[in-house]
């Protein structure tokens, strides 16, 4: 036998060994790219619904001025905006002192029917001087 011959029968061999070693996968190359491609494209889909749901919260609310009348009293005015105007609406108002610290808070119900948004308006009694007011969030009722 040459040296060639030898060589090749020695690559048959090790060839086998690899194919019973290694079997063939279960699952064909095709079928594993469809599936991925799948599955991006679900995820895809997901996060694209999931960003325009999530983009416009059902109601929001920011302070728009604030005037701090006296020592205990801040007059508040917060502009709400309601995704459905046929729902009440209850948003939370905090009043803070300049180290921060919640002075006075309340509720302030935003009754159903009226314009998108609305500028409500609130007087607050503080327990020390408020420097700001801001809202802490607001739910549908």
């Amino acid at each position: 036998m040459t040296a060639a011959a030898a060589r090749s029968s020695d690559d048959a061999d090790v060839a086998e060994r690899l194919r019973r070693r290694y079997p063939p996968p279960r699952v064909s190359r095709p079928v594993i790219i469809t599936l991925v491609a799948v599955g991006v494209v679900g995820a895809i889909a997901w996060l694209i619904w999931a960003a325009s749901s999530y983009a416009t919260p059902a109601i929001s609310a920011q302070v728009s001025g604030y005037t701090v009348t006296s020592n205990t009293t801040i007059d508040v005015t917060l502009t709400v905006d309601r995704r459905d105007p046929t729902r009440p609406a209850i948003c939370r108002v905090l009043a803070q002192a300049s180290d921060f610290q919640p002075v006075a808070e309340q509720q302030i119900v935003i009754a159903a029917g009226g314009p998108r948004l609305v500028d409500a308006r609130v007087t607050l009694t503080t327990l020390r001087r408020a420097t700001t007011a801001v809202a802490k969030g607001c739910t549908v009722g």
